[in-house]
């Protein structure tokens, strides 16, 4: 009876080390759910639905996009820590959720630091310092003379309390020891608008977004957020070549799982985007509206965050930032 006991233990002790493995054999097995923490529309759901065409090309099954906004990108997010780890479920985001948010609001329903398992970050996009065409300031010089001349007054919108452009306003006011005045909007929409429409003086807008009104000529870049040049605005000056240091910032979109997911599968899922992301039919296209590809590991990702979330707390500190 012992020996039949032991035998049977030894042969579960083996089917259950085989599961990973087979799991990852047969994934993607039913359909993928690419879940957006953010309504349909932004860089995040656009990158996600990008992907989601080329993984089934390159992986097989099918990939869903399921967009579910709410809470700065928190609501989504907690959804996808409490999904079953099995590669199912994955999240498709922004910066936000992953190293902004947790810091300005509270019982958000996951830590960012323990409860995902980070695969990649797909492409990173710098700001830049945009004032619509009629705006009397036609240089970074011009901007900060405004500013000590006037503290407080020059206004600057955002796309809401906490968001990558409000954050960069913040940093670049600390930065360069001025103040202004912060207008937080609703999403991006109404800040262009409200810019193109001259009722705020200036935004610290995602390159992709601002591209096609540059090039239209309805707004004048002044500074970009990048360490280099963008080639897509060659003309435009990063903030380091203006003398103001510690003021590059990336808007990202990356993507994460519930943490726990087989190695196999994550492997597997890595290599895809990578290829994806460099696709001769992804890649220019990508490039030509402001995107840096940088297809990451999930070592480097996970090193990435905690840098990121570590260096946010720290301006959301200094600048006692809130969500209010």
């Amino acid at each position: 009876m012992k020996r039949l006991l032991t035998s049977a233990l030894l042969a579960l002790a083996a089917a259950v080390a085989a599961t990973g493995p087979a799991l990852a054999e047969t994934w993607p097995a039913k359909p993928v759910t690419l879940l957006v923490p953010f309504p349909p529309g932004g860089s995040s759901d656009w990158i996600a639905r990008l992907l989601g065409t080329k993984l089934q090309e390159k992986l097989g099954g099918s990939f869903v996009v399921d967009n579910r906004g709410g809470a700065g990108g928190t609501i989504g997010t907690a959804a996808v820590k409490r999904a079953a780890p099995d590669g199912y479920t994955l999240l498709v985001t922004s910066l936000g959720p992953l190293v902004i948010g947790p810091h300005l609001l509270k019982n958000i329903g996951y830590d960012p630091t323990r409860d995902l398992d980070y695969i990649s970050v797909a492409v990173q996009a710098p700001n830049v310092l945009v004032v619509p065409a009629a705006s009397p300031l036609k240089s970074m010089a011009d901007v900060l003379a405004h500013e000590k001349a006037k503290p407080g007054q020059m206004s600057f919108a955002s796309s809401g309390n906490g968001s990558s452009d409000h954050i960069t306003a913040e940093l670049f006011w600390q930065q360069t020891g001025t103040s202004g005045l912060h207008i937080p909007y609703k999403g991006g929409g109404p800040v262009m608008t409200d810019l193109l429409g001259n009722q705020v003086d200036a935004s610290f807008m995602n390159i992709n977004a601002a591209l096609p009104q540059v090039k239209a000529g309805k707004l004048r870049a002044l500074a970009i957020t990048s360490a280099r040049r963008s080639p897509v605005m060659p003309d435009v000056p990063t903030t380091d070549e203006l003398g103001i240091p510690g003021l590059q910032v990336y808007s990202w979109q990356a993507v994460a799982a519930p943490k726990g997911l087989p190695a196999d599968i994550k492997a597997r899922l890595h290599a895809a985007i990578v290829a994806a992301l460099n696709a001769p039919d992804v890649k220019p296209k990508l490039i030509e509206q402001g995107f840096e590809i940088v297809a990451n590991t999930p070592e480097q990702f996970t090193a990435f965050q905690a840098a990121e979330f570590a260096r946010w707390k720290k301006v959301i500190t200094d600048r006692k930032i809130t969500a209010d």
